[in-house]
């Protein structure tokens, strides 16, 4: 996961554009706007990321780092 791009889709998309590419990516159809990432599988990272920290900006109040922050401690524990 690159941050700057998780980033770069926060502060310039909507929720329903990344759904709608979140979506075209699962239906493997050309995305809407460009999304980095070296594979599909990066690009879908990056865009559920975008989403889950949007929600927990309008949620919760959060600000991107803390919602950043409660992405990243989810994902990690997650994995353990």
């Amino acid at each position: 996961m690159k941050i700057p791009v998780v980033k770069q889709l926060v502060e310039n998309r909507t929720m329903d554009e990344l759904r709608e590419a979140e979506d075209a990516l699962i239906d493997e159809k050309p995305f809407p706007f460009e999304i980095g990432g070296k594979d599909e599988g990066e690009k879908l990272t990056h865009i559920l990321a975008a989403i889950y920290i949007l929600e927990k900006m309008k949620t919760d109040g959060m600000e991107f780092k803390e919602a950043l922050r409660e992405y990243t401690r989810m994902v990690r524990e997650s994995i353990s």
